[in-house]
C-alpha cells in the first residue's frame, strides 16, 4: 500500500513496470529509449518477467499493437520526451532536480552533458537506499555520476529544507524531470510541490512532468479501465487526472508557463515505433518559470 512506502524497502509496483519496460526495450533495434541501466534495477519476480516476454517473441511483438499496450508505449514515449527536455535544458541550467526518483538512470545515461551539474535524486528513504545499494554493488557499471541523494517523507517533512540539506543553490536555473508520480497524488499535493519548486529554482527553470485525464467517459477503452481499477487493488490508485486543455491553470499560479505539450497522439508521432501507440489518457508536459 502507499503508506507502506514510507517504512519498506518493497519496489513501488508501478515503478518496477515501467522499468521493465526500459529493460525490455534493449531487445529491439526500433527502441524509442535506450537504458542500460534498467535490468540492474529489476527484482527477482520482474525479471523473471523479462525473460518470459524476451522468450516470447513474435508474441511479444504482436502485443505490442495491443489496446493496453498503448500504456506502456506511453511511459516509454513520456521518458523520451523528457529525456530530451532535460538536454534541451542543460545549456541553461546548472542543477538537475530527478523528483520522486525511482529507478530514474539519467544521471549515468546523460553524465557526459550533465558534466560537473549536481543531480539531486529526490525520493523516501527506503527506496532511496534500495536503489544506492543496487548502484553501489555495480561500480563496474555504474561507473561515477555526481549525485546527491535526497532522502525526505514527504508527510512531514518539506522539499526546499530537504534539497537544501544537500547542497541545493535556491534561485538558480534548474532542470526537473518528474515523471510518474502526479497521478498518484492528490490535488493539493501537486499544487504545493509546485510551489516549493518554484520558490527554490531561479527564473528559466524548466519543469518537465508527465499528467493523466480521463478520457471519452472510458468509451472505447475498456482494457484501460481495468487497468485503472487494477492500479487501485494494488494500492497505487490514480488519483489526480487534469485536462490536457486546463494544465496551463495548475502551473500559472505558480509562475511557470507551458513551453511544450505532447499528448498521446503527438507523443506517437514524435517518438513510437513499430506500431506502437500511446495511450490517450497520459501526456508530458515542460513548463519554464519567469521572472516572477
Amino acid at each position: 500500500m502507499p503508506r507502506q512506502l514510507h517504512t519498506t524497502d518493497r519496489p513501488s509496483s508501478t515503478a518496477q513496470w515501467t522499468t521493465l519496460g526500459r529493460a525490455l526495450e534493449l531487445r529491439r533495434r526500433d527502441r524509442i529509449v535506450t537504458d542500460t541501466y534498467a535490468p540492474v534495477f529489476l527484482d527477482a519476480r520482474h525479471r523473471a518477467l523479462q525473460f518470459a516476454f524476451v522468450a516470447g517473441g513474435p508474441v511479444h511483438r504482436q502485443l505490442d499493437r495491443a489496446e493496453l499496450a498503448g500504456i506502456a508505449a506511453s511511459g516509454l514515449c513520456r521518458h523520451r520526451m523528457i529525456d530530451e527536455q532535460l538536454l534541451a535544458a542543460l545549456p541553461s541550467v546548472s542543477q538537475v532536480v530527478i523528483l520522486g526518483a525511482g529507478y530514474d538512470s539519467r544521471a549515468w545515461r546523460f553524465a557526459s552533458d550533465i558534466g560537473s551539474r549536481p543531480v539531486f535524486e529526490v525520493d523516501l528513504a527506503p527506496l532511496s537506499r534500495r536503489k544506492a545499494g543496487l548502484v553501489a554493488s555495480r561500480p563496474d557499471l555504474f561507473g561515477h555520476a555526481t549525485i546527491r541523494r535526497v532522502e525526505i517523507d514527504f508527510q512531514t517533512e518539506a522539499l526546499a529544507d530537504r534539497l537544501a540539506a544537500q547542497g541545493f543553490t535556491a534561485g538558480t536555473p534548474t532542470f526537473v524531470a518528474w515523471e510518474g508520480v502526479s497521478m498518484y497524488l492528490e490535488r493539493a499535493a501537486l499544487d504545493a510541490t509546485l510551489g516549493a519548486l518554484a520558490s527554490v529554482c531561479g527564473p528559466g527553470s524548466v519543469v518537465a512532468m508527465d499528467f493523466w485525464q480521463w478520457v471519452g467517459r472510458m468509451g472505447g477503452y475498456p482494457l484501460r479501465l481495468a487497468v485503472q481499477r487494477g492500479m487501485r487493488l494494488i494500492g497505487e490508485p490514480l488519483t489526480c487526472a487534469v485536462r490536457s486543455d486546463a494544465v496551463a491553470d495548475v502551473f500559472a499560479p505558480h509562475g511557470f508557463a507551458v513551453a511544450d505539450l505532447a499528448d498521446g497522439p503527438e507523443l506517437t508521432a514524435r517518438y513510437a515505433t513499430g506500431g506502437r501507440r500511446c495511450d490517450p489518457g497520459m501526456y508530458v508536459v515542460a513548463a519554464r518559470l519567469g521572472s516572477g
